[in-house]
Order: structure tokens, then sequence, then C-alpha cells
């Protein structure tokens, strides 16, 4: 026998199935209590000087974050890092990044490797997550995703700045070109080549190893029979100190080693001397040549106990920056808040300010020119054109 159903009592069901579903729809609306960010770095290996210090700048700017009660419409959101290693290795790289989706990041600041950035980036892109990385090989930007962002110059300004450093400073002639094999180094290393030929210096000797490659007495032989000048290399810090080492044994250091953004690091400046000039190009400007750099050093040294070792007051920027980015996105949802970077022109507590253009380049990118003297880089030129 079926009940029946009043107007009245029909018209309360329906209000209470509304108000019910408005619910639901709202919660399918709101914004997590806690948001996750994904750090893909090399944080073991030769590399993990340098993928500790890019993940310490993050969490330094989460910290930071939650402390200041983050809020998001009104509500207040923390941030979690999920941090993994890449171990400076494309096919690692593609791992870790689906690990990342799969835990449910909202955007990734990573990587550093150009080669493991690319491998990574469809991958992210897939998912419409942001990824925020320090590599400086063009190719990133050029898959045609909308979620790649660099975070400094690319190397075709750092080749442009070879070239044209070499061509104003130095009056020597003999040159040779070293690299890495990686993405990276191999193409770092055509471009500068071929601004050196502009340059009218003369390529001596030429040669690829792989990025593990330690042993370097037969090129030092090589570098003194074909009385080479300049060594230009795109050779990690911990390669170039192996090199130096070997010049050493031939005696053959009254030469001038310039190199790319990898050696200007903490490592590298133990070979302060070691030959007659060591140098490196960078899109990293140091911490302290920005007005807020030595706040910045303070609280880092204060809770990590040690020096940035590379470019962790750009992914603490990165972090700030894509924090501004989730709070304008007003969801926090990965395709959101790639849309809100694409517009941002974001504050950056030690740079000043990070904006991408349409492909994601960083609009405010400048290579520098640096010279090891003692304990430190010291900035030589700088430009955003060369």
């Amino acid at each position: 026998m079926q009940t029946p159903v009043t107007r009245r009592a029909a018209l309360g069901a329906g209000a209470v199935g509304g108000l019910s579903l408005m619910g639901l729809l709202e919660g399918c609306d709101s914004v997590p209590s806690t948001l996750k960010i994904g750090v893909a770095q090399p944080l073991t290996g030769n590399l993990a000087a340098l993928g500790k210090d890019l993940l310490n700048g993050v969490n330094l700017a989460v910290e930071e974050l939650n402390k200041e009660n983050f809020r998001i419409k009104g509500k207040p959101v923390s941030f979690e890092v999920i941090a993994v290693d890449d171990r400076a290795n494309a096919d690692t790289g593609k791992e870790v990044a689906q690990q990342l989706v799969n835990a449910g990041v909202v955007a990734v600041i990573g990587h550093l490797n150009s080669g493991v950035s690319i491998a990574a980036a469809p991958i992210y892109a897939e998912k419409g997550i942001a990824q925020m990385a320090i590599s400086t090989n063009p190719k990133f930007t050029t898959l045609g995703f909308p979620t790649t962002f660099r975070l400094v110059a690319n190397d075709n300004l750092q080749a442009k700045a070879i070239g044209s450093f070499s061509s104003t400073h130095f009056t020597s002639t003999r040159y040779a070109v070293l690299d890495d094999g990686t993405p990276y180094g191999k193409d770092l290393a055509a471009g500068a080549s071929a601004e050196l030929k502009k340059a009218k210096k003369e390529i001596v000797h030429q040669q690829s190893f792989d990025d593990k490659t330690k042993e370097f007495d037969e090129l030092a032989a090589k570098l003194k029979a074909t009385q080479t000048e300049v060594i230009v290399s795109t050779l990690n810090d911990f390669q170039v100190l192996a090199l130096l080492e070997a010049l050493q044994k031939v005696n053959h250091t009254q030469v001038y080693l310039l190199g790319g953004d990898t050696i200007k690091t903490t490592l590298t400046l133990k070979g302060t001397g070691m030959i007659r000039g060591l140098m490196a190009t960078s899109p990293i400007l140091e911490a302290q040549e920005f007005p807020t750099g030595a706040a910045f050093l303070d609280k880092y040294r204060a809770k990590f106990k040690v020096d940035p070792a590379y470019g962790g007051h750009y992914t603490y920027d990165a972090m700030h920056v894509l924090a501004a980015a989730i709070r304008r996105s007003e969801t926090g949802k990965p395709k959101d808040v790639v849309d809100a970077l694409r517009k941002i022109d974001g504050y950056a507590p030690v740079t000043g300010s990070m904006k991408w253009d349409n492909v994601g380049e960083q609009r405010y990118g400048v290579i520098s020119v640096y010279a090891a003297r003692g304990a430190k880089w010291e900035s030589q030129v700088r430009s955003d054109s060369w």
C-alpha cells in the first residue's frame, strides 16, 4: 500500500534534497586543508649537494608559509612537501614524476638536470601539473606543454655570454671545449663553440665525456700538447676539480677554465688558485647580490647549518610565487594553478620577481660571469642580452 504524499511534504523533501545537493557541490569545489607540493631533485650521488640545496629552499619557504597561516578564500591551508630523488637520471626522473602524480601533488618544483626535466615533462603535462624547473636547456620550453616554467635564463643566452666574455676579456686564442654528454652539457657546449668561432677563437681540442667521469690524466696531456690556453667546460663541479688536479700533474696550469652554471658551486671553490683563472657563467645569481639576500642567507644558515650550494634561493622564491598563484587560483586545483602562473608577475622575496612568457621562459633571466676568489664567487659582469 502506498503512503500518500502531501504537497507540503513534497516541498519539504525537495528543499532538503536541494540543500543536500548544494552541500555536495560545495564539497566538490572546496579547497583541501593540505596541498601537496612535489620536489624532484638529485638527492643522492654526485649532485646531491645541489639537489638538497634546491629542496632546502622549498622547505624553508613552506615552513614560513605554514607559520603565516596561509589562506585561500579565507580558509586556512597548509603545504606538505613530497620530496623524491631523481638521481640525476632521466628514467628515474620519469618514475618519480609518476609517483608525485599518484601522490596528488598540485605542482612540482623540479628538476635540476635538463635531461631529467625534459623526460618528466610529459608526465606532469598529462595531468595539468605545473613543473617549475631550474634546468637551462632551451628544449624544455619547446615541448609544447602549458605546464613548463623555467626559473632562470636558458642556455641560448648562456652560450652567448661565453662567446662574448671570451672575445672581450681573454687575449688567448687557443680553446678546448669539453662537455659531460648530457642534453644540458652537449647543447650548451655546441652553442658555446658556435659563439667562440664567431669571436675568431680557435678550438684546438673538443671532447665529450659522460657525467660521471673522474679520470682526466689523458685529457690533461692532450690539453698541454695542443697548448690550450682557455678551457670552456660544461662538466660538473666534481669533474672540474678532478681535471684541475690532472692539469697540475702535467704542469699545465697557466690556463683559464670557463665553466657553465653547474660548476658555480661551493665545491668548485676548492679549486681556487690551482690554475691561472677559474670562472663560470651562470643564470644563478648569488643570494648576496640581491638587497634581501643577506636576510635569506641568515635564515638558511640558521636552519640548515650550511651555506647554499647552488640555487636554493631560487626554489625558495619559486615556492613563494607558487603559493601566490595557488591563492589566486582560488581552488588549488593543478590546472587552475597553471593558469594563474601563466598570468602572474609574482613577488619573489630574494630575487625580486618571477614572470613567464607564453612558452614558460623566465622574463627576468640574466647571465652573469663569476670568478672564483678565495672562498666565494665574485661577479665580473652581468647582462640580460649579451
